[in-house]
């Protein structure tokens, strides 16, 4: 299978993926871009309950997603109320495949397990937010199913990600406005039940990402901090690391390496990616920041971040720029940046959305 690594635009004219090829020494070159045949929304902030500055417009993870086997990519577009799905070819190219309603307004994060894809609506003046449901089949079509709309803690919360636990039976969705987390069971007939309403340790939950363990780390943008819970099988979280701050700006997604030994959160507004170390227990430590740009450059502001599936790089989505910065993840877990990759010859404003496939 190729490497590559993918971005989105999120452009309010027409929305594109734009795909860079990753070399055996991690190197990005710009491949192609795809049009998703929806709308993002350029540099307008789906939300009221955030700055309209621009940055972060769709204040979410997961706004471009691969299926976990890597044979599908999956795009929000906000600006149309509809999300796209591609089929990913042996080279890394795309292939459009469909494009659907997303089952409510501005659809901001999509979470997949093998065929079964719930996508969140921040919702507008004249719709709700909720989640929906939909099934992907072998040639990337989506399938709406039918009683899977649901709302979440209430009927105006945002939700940050859409994030189904390693072996699919729950959704974690974050709450940017409501300083909860709710948790759905999923349903044989992929409907979900619930939310499980679990008050945040911290402010305005984020991003989140669940370790092989069942480890959930969350970011809280409001506290600039990350934190780790337990997930019970009835689906309360239990707070193993409280509050451990960045002392950074916007801490808002988060990665961990290969053998989670190591967390990486982005602190947009300051341009800097802080390391975690994770103890055996969860217990998180501040190992220290790198910025996301070479000192005497215009500052990137870091948004979503992945790291490869071989565990030797990470990437991070310059959201003030439209570049990907490239690191190598050292044996220590610090980071030792390779470039500033770009697909324009000027900055590009608004885009969101990062996927690293292989």
């Amino acid at each position: 299978m190729p490497s590559l690594v993918y971005i989105m635009t999120n452009s309010n004219d027409m929305n594109h993926v734009v795909a860079f090829h990753r070399d055996l020494n991690g190197l990005l070159t710009f491949m192609a871009s795809y049009p998703t045949y929806g709308k993002g929304t350029g540099t307008k902030e789906v939300s009221t309950a955030t700055p309209n500055d621009g940055i972060d417009p769709l204040h979410s993870e997961g706004s471009l997603t691969l299926s976990r086997d890597g044979r599908f990519l999956f795009a929000v577009n906000a600006g149309s109320h509809s999300i796209s799905s591609f089929m990913v070819t042996s080279n890394g190219h795309l292939i459009f495949a469909d494009l659907k309603p997303s089952g409510g307004a501005q659809p901001n994060s999509i979470g997949v397990f093998r065929n079964l894809l719930y996508v969140s609506n921040v919702g507008d003046a004249a719709n709700h937010s909720n989640i929906s449901g939909f099934y992907v089949d072998d040639n990337g079509r989506l399938i709406p199913i039918p009683g899977s709309t649901h709302s979440l803690s209430t009927i105006n919360a945002q939700a940050a990600q859409v994030l189904f636990t390693p072996d699919g039976s729950k959704i974690v969705i974050p709450e940017l406005t409501t300083n909860r987390l709710s948790v759905f069971n999923v349903n044989q007939n992929g409907t979900v039940t619930g939310p499980m309403i679990n008050e945040s340790s911290g402010n305005m939950p984020f991003g989140s990402f669940f370790l092989s363990s069942g480890l959930l780390l969350v970011t809280e943008v409001g506290s600039n901090a990350l934190f780790s819970y337990s997930l019970s099988d009835n689906g309360m979280l239990q707070v193993i690391s409280a509050s451990v701050p960045t002392g950074q700006k916007a801490t808002c997604w988060v990665v961990t390496s290969k053998n989670e030994r190591f967390a990486y959160a982005t602190n947009t507004l300051n341009g800097t990616i802080t390391i975690f170390l994770i103890s055996s227990s969860g217990a998180l430590t501040v190992a220290g920041h790198v910025t996301s740009t070479p000192a005497g450059v215009p500052t990137g502001f870091p948004m979503n971040i992945e790291v490869s599936q071989d565990g030797r790089y990470l990437y991070t989505l310059n959201g003030n720029q439209g570049t990907v910065s490239g690191f190598q993840i050292n044996d220590d877990g610090s980071l030792a940046r390779l470039q500033v990759a770009a697909w324009t010859h000027f900055q590009y404003f608004g885009s969101q959305g990062l996927a690293v496939l292989n």
